[in-house]
């Protein structure tokens, strides 16, 4: 596929351009002592995240399209169950993006596989009101939007057995040592995407940093309710290609073509869930 735009999060603490979406599992918001469930701090920016917002303004036309559009396609993270097919008006497989970013490669995969609905996963407002006024300016239908902290959302609002994909594309790899902790994909998060798959359905993430693909990959591995699909996770691509309930591709982003010529190898790894 072509390159498709893809501007990077201005966030602080993290590498320039990467998915800064989420804190691992046990990360969250803190509970406080005036009761169970009782939570302290936002629940868009949990206390420790791995995204550290700055407040940006909209601007007036993408603030007008946030109005006109967002109460009818977008929610903030919520204890509610998403109710998927009341929500899109239609009963379709639906597939999670997770760092949804600007949305420039969601809006492809949207219009590519129309037969989807695609739910995207961003915590930072002025990428999704880009990713809005294109929703909007391309009337682009199957594409709904969560705005808020992605483990939250798996854990509070996607049911178990309900998602027929995830996808996760340059997460911010948090590349020191003491900020491991911070990375997304850890073991405990490997196993809740896990559980809100279908049987059969698939996680597909991509990332340019080497030694974060590394550690993707053994965690992954160690998740018994995968299987390798591709030749990164130890599986044949050959072999799932044809009966995987997603395809393999995704857009190349503008970012990944920068990637590309700075040298860097960009590494997917592919699971599918296991049949029980």
């Amino acid at each position: 596929m072509e390159p498709v735009n893809d501007a990077a999060h201005p966030a602080t603490e993290s590498v320039p351009g990467r998915r800064p979406t989420t804190s691992a599992p046990g990360s969250g918001p803190t509970t406080s002592a005036s009761g169970p469930g009782k939570r302290t701090g936002s629940r868009l920016y949990p206390r420790v995240t791995s995204f550290r917002s700055r407040r940006v303004a909209l601007t007036p036309t993408q603030q007008q399209s946030w109005e006109r559009m967002w109460p009818r396609i977008g929610r903030e993270v919520s204890d509610d169950r998403l109710d998927a097919a009341v929500w899109f008006g239609r009963t379709a497989p639906l597939i999670v993006e997770i760092g949804c970013g600007t949305g420039t490669a969601t809006a492809a995969m949207a219009r590519d596989e129309p037969q989807f609905d695609l739910l995207g996963i961003e915590v930072y407002q002025p990428g999704l009101a880009q990713l809005v006024q294109r929703i909007e300016r391309e009337d682009i239908g199957n594409i709904r939007l969560l705005r808020g902290d992605a483990v939250d959302v798996l854990e509070h609002m996607i049911a178990k057995n309900s998602l027929t994909g995830v996808r996760v594309f340059f997460p911010d790899p948090w590349p020191k040592a003491r900020h491991h902790k911070r990375r997304l994909l850890q073991a405990p998060t490997m196993s809740l995407i896990a559980s809100r798959l279908i049987p059969g359905g698939v996680l597909h993430v991509a990332t340019d940093h080497a030694e974060y693909a590394e550690h993707i990959a053994a965690v992954g591995a160690e998740e018994p309710q995968f299987i390798g699909m591709n030749e990164a996770t130890g599986g044949d691509p050959e072999q799932f290609r044809r009966d995987a309930p997603i395809g393999f591709e995704r857009p190349v982003t503008k970012f990944e073509s920068k990637a590309h010529r700075a040298g860097s190898a960009i590494t997917e790894l592919i699971w599918g869930k296991i049949n029980p």
